[in-house]
């Protein structure tokens, strides 16, 4: 049987829940990247170049690493935060009238805009406490982080209430999201295999619990788009994006802070 997407349950009592939920939310990520500007130490992370000496085939061993720039490890740790805060608070203020339009279309391309920017600053900061520093690798890593945030947009887009589920936007998605974890996951193997030794501790614990929320929005949109119990209603799910954003950006912005950025 094709599953078809529900038609989301809007009322007003609904929509001005929805409100409250996004300032509370909006102030929670505020409180966080506040405190982590301004708590934070200077710590620095590298992003470094790489240039051959010499014509393609060249050894590495004859090529030159260099340092392009750093950046402030707490500045965009709040950074993620911050983004977060500006975009409930609009769809709390003044954009809530275009957040219910949304909403009663099914769908929410302000969410997406907003993951495009800080899920992708996120992916960017997993990948640099790993070790990847090259900055060609890095704008790749964002690059397929970009398109997956993008794919998500498409997929809730060309899927309005009461059609069949086309899933290949979805499909392309996984794909797509799947390959900043695989670099991060293949830089690691060939560090070990290396060198004996990995990241400290906490990156694995980074790793893991970031990998596994990552992962959870994808389920979340598979059950709205499944039909599957309370996710029939579309604005369940979007309460569940909600958390997860929420759950997902302070696991990672605690976990770098009590290991890196404690003054």
């Amino acid at each position: 049987m094709t599953a078809t997407v529900a038609s989301p349950t809007i009322d007003d009592r609904s929509l001005d829940r929805l409100r409250r939920f996004n300032l509370v939310m909006g102030a929670l990520h505020l409180f966080s990247g506040a405190f982590m500007w301004l708590s934070s130490n200077d710590f620095k992370l590298q992003i470094s170049g790489f240039t051959l000496k010499g014509p393609p085939g060249t050894p590495l061993g004859d090529g030159e690493l260099f340092e392009a720039f750093s950046i402030p490890l707490g500045a965009w740790t709040a950074a993620f935060l911050l983004m977060s805060a500006v975009a409930h608070f609009f769809m709390g203020t003044i954009g809530f009238g275009r957040y219910c339009r949304e909403l009663q279309a099914g769908r929410n391309r302000i969410r997406w805009v907003e993951y495009s920017f800080s899920a992708t600053l996120m992916i960017l900061l997993i990948s640099l406490v790993t070790g990847i520093t090259d900055i060609a690798a890095l704008i790749a890593i964002a690059g397929a982080n970009v398109s997956m945030i993008l794919f998500g947009w498409l997929m809730e887009v060309i899927n309005p209430p009461g059609r069949p589920v086309y899933w290949s936007p979805f499909w392309f998605g996984c794909i797509a999201g799947a390959a900043p974890w695989i670099a991060i996951a293949v830089s690691i193997g060939f560090g070990i295999a290396e060198t004996g030794e990995g990241p400290p501790g906490f990156v694995y614990g980074i790793l893991v619990t970031i990998f596994v929320f990552f992962n959870c929005f994808a389920i979340n949109q598979w059950l709205q788009y499944r039909g599957v119990g309370r996710w029939r209603d579309y604005l369940h799910g979007e309460r569940v994006y909600m958390w997860l954003s929420l759950v997902a950006k302070s696991l990672l912005a605690w976990q770098i802070w009590g290991n890196t950025l404690i003054g």
